[in-house]
């Protein structure tokens, strides 16, 4: 009972370290875009996390960790709301799990299902319409993520494989799942007015490049719960070096982005220092616990590399992402799942197979369903606010409000 408690502890901890992560989000999108959308980004966050935990209660939970007379490695459904597990005394049942509690567990792994849906609001900032994007976020929140999630961690085909797939964290079952659906929502609404002129890529900067900063110091924080809470227990070697792996790629990926950029660009980008920090964090997310320092600081700073080309890639292509979350998310969590069959204790050939077999298999679910969801709205009612809308400010016209509005008296 003991160990149990500081098992459980350590969980409820780091799930208080996610739920950080959604602030971190938020200061991040608001300060790499334009000020007269900030409401709108901050409104589309809440919204995000509230519907969120409720859908993953109402049907979330049970979708991604079916009962297994339910299940048949792609779908299953335990029902719906929660119903914890009791022992013979009617009391709750403490060995559920040897590392945390039912409702432990329940509330963990909903604010990972929130991320997903984050991902997208930063790749569709500034130009789509409110309530489609909240009809989406319901939909692959509440039905998409999860079933993709039972794959996995749910102990579906992929953990059945002859050499099973490896997601340690998430850098396919979440980050992916969320990049999928951000590029293919970016590419159905199409840039913003001014974003490529005559053919190039114009730069629209953000309004505050400090709160963008602390969003992604935020995150960074926040990781030590997404990837030490992924431990499932407060097992103290297994964490530490967990959380070693996690920080030095972190750190390789930000200082590798800042050098690569410097050299293409001649400049000091601190935008691409902070996705580089993040982009290491992608990376190392799915073989945190399995690699050593040496090869996280490897799979970090190719990641860094990663983001510099991949925002520029992104440009070329006209595709428009205000906070380089496809760079980000979906490209650094392609290379992370990968890079466990490269590096690490579980690397060799037929794990880099199993790799690539996980990495297509999320992209096959991603890509249509997101696509369904957001043509349909698109070819119904529109997912894209009109050019005045866009000229004004979505914080005006769907919200009637300023983030910074002017406090001066009135005059009499």
């Amino acid at each position: 009972m003991e160990l149990l408690t500081v098992n459980n502890v350590w969980m409820m901890i780091c799930t208080g370290l996610v739920f950080l992560m959604h602030l971190g989000f938020g200061l991040l999108e608001i300060g790499l875009t334009r000020q007269k959308n900030t409401i709108n980004i901050l409104f589309k966050n809440v919204f995000i996390l509230t519907t969120g935990l409720l859908l993953y209660y109402l049907v979330g939970f049970n979708l991604m960790y079916p009962p297994g007379e339910t299940f048949n490695g792609v779908l299953g459904f335990g029902g719906f709301g929660l119903e914890a597990p009791l022992d013979a005394a009617g009391s709750l049942d403490v060995a559920y799990n040897e590392g945390y509690t039912y409702w432990t567990d329940f509330l963990f792994q909903g604010m990972f299902a929130a991320t997903a849906a984050t991902i997208v609001s930063g790749a569709v900032a500034e130009r789509m319409k409110l309530v489609p994007f909240m009809i989406f976020t319901v939909i692959y929140v509440g039905l998409i993520y999860p079933i993709a999630g039972s794959w996995f961690w749910g102990g579906g085909f992929l953990k059945t494989l002859e050499t099973p797939f490896y997601d340690f964290a998430g850098s396919t079952l979440v980050h992916s799942v969320g990049g999928w659906a951000a590029l293919v929502a970016v590419i159905l609404l199409g840039p913003r007015i001014g974003k490529f002129v005559d053919g190039k890529a114009q730069a629209i900067p953000g309004h505050s490049i400090p709160l963008a900063t602390a969003g992604v110091i935020l995150l960074w924080f926040g990781w030590f719960g997404f990837n030490g809470g992924s431990v499932l227990s407060a097992d103290p070697g297994l964490t530490s070096i967990t959380l070693v792996n996690t920080c030095l790629a972190a750190a390789a990926g930000g200082f590798i982005a800042f050098i690569v950029s410097t050299v293409m660009y001649k400049n000091y980008d601190l935008t691409m220092y902070l996705n580089g920090i993040l982009g290491g964090l992608v990376g190392i997310t799915a073989g945190a616990d399995v690699m050593s320092p040496i090869e996280s600081i490897m799979i970090g700073s190719i990641a860094g590399a990663i983001i510099v080309f991949g925002i520029s890639l992104v440009d070329k292509v006209k595709v428009d992402d205000p906070v380089g979350a496809i760079a980000v998310h979906l490209i650094c969590g392609i290379w992370g799942t990968l890079a466990v069959g490269i590096f690490g204790s579980l690397a060799g050939g037929a794990q880099f197979v199993s790799q690539l077999v996980g990495v297509a298999s999320y992209a096959a679910i991603c890509i249509p369903s997101a696509f369904i969801i957001l043509f349909i709205m698109k070819v119904a009612g529109g997912i894209r606010v009109s050019e005045k809308e866009e000229f004004e400010g979505l914080d005006s016209y769907e919200h009637g409000m300023s983030a910074y509005p002017d406090f001066r008296l009135n005059e009499h």
